[in-house]
């Protein structure tokens, strides 16, 4: 995007060298459709800046969106239109957020109430429901920095790191018979604080590895703290026991393996194994 960092303005100077609004934003259109052309299986990542410089910046963020591709902010406190935009973005967005921390010293600190400023910092991010935090310091970006901080307030962080993204499970799994067919459905929880940001692909395979179902739910879901629910009609005669899932997710056409977030232990290839519990 235009100005400083490329992250839409160039305060605090408000004025840009274009000759009007629409040649701006036509040229910051342009080039958005150029990298969104080139970076074809790459989500790529627009900052919900408001328009301070008026150079089209919410026509970037629409087409962003409408073209799967993910947004970014730099701050968590100020511009509450991008708490706005990162908040109520479709499920399937990916959302990251930039805001530097403490590194430990008692300058940085500010406490407040007992809470320090970049606990506070953490706690909001986790508010617009993030799939990525930075970790950084200004300016003074080194690990033993950021470990200053976390040795003696590491519980934000922590809390983060168990949470952040999405985190999906089947807290379901039921099984039926439907004309000799055998049945799957699956009841998908996500524990995370995010949508799934992109689409969620499961694949049924029998223990001798031979795929038997397959098929994604809407992008964005299952939704944190809901239940999506996915059916897979089966070959005759297949038996419960020993069927394998796998999950994995498709961005932009590209498909990654994710693991399940449950407690029963899965296969080094990441699948969940079926058996009779109940």
């Amino acid at each position: 995007m235009y100005g400083f960092w490329g992250e839409g303005h160039t305060w605090p100077f408000e004025t840009n060298p274009f000759d009007d609004y629409v040649t701006a934003e036509n040229t910051f259109v342009n080039i958005f459709d150029m990298q969104n052309h080139n970076w074809k299986s790459t989500p790529l990542l627009t900052n919900t800046q408001p328009d301070y410089s008026r150079v089209g910046n919410s026509e970037i963020v629409d087409r962003t969106i409408r073209s799967h591709n993910w947004l970014r902010t730099d701050t968590i406190f100020i511009e509450n239109m991008q708490i706005e935009s990162l908040s109520n973005r479709p499920a399937w967005t990916g959302a990251f957020i930039e805001n530097g921390i403490s590194d430990g010293s008692i300058d940085s600190i500010k406490m407040l109430e007992g809470i320090t400023r970049s606990d506070s910092i953490i706690a909001h991010a986790k508010d617009v429901g993030c799939h990525y935090f930075s970790l950084w310091n200004w300016h003074k970006i080194q690990a033993e920095r950021l470990l200053h901080y976390y040795e003696q307030y590491p519980d934000a962080i922590d809390d983060l790191s168990v949470s952040i993204g999405y985190r999906i499970r089947p807290s379901w799994i039921w099984s039926f018979q439907k004309d000799r067919h055998p049945g799957l459905v699956l009841g998908l929880v996500n524990d995370g604080i995010a949508g799934v940001p992109g689409a969620l692909r499961i694949s049924i395979v029998s223990s001798s590895g031979q795929k038997l179902g397959e098929g994604s739910l809407d992008p964005g879901y299952p939704l944190p703290g809901k239940v999506r629910q996915a059916m897979f009609i089966l070959p005759k005669e297949t038996k419960f026991e020993g069927l394998k899932i796998y999950a994995e997710l498709e961005v932009k056409g590209v498909r990654y393996k994710i693991n399940w977030a449950c407690h029963e232990k899965t296969e080094e290839d990441g699948a969940l194994v079926l058996r009779r519990n109940i």
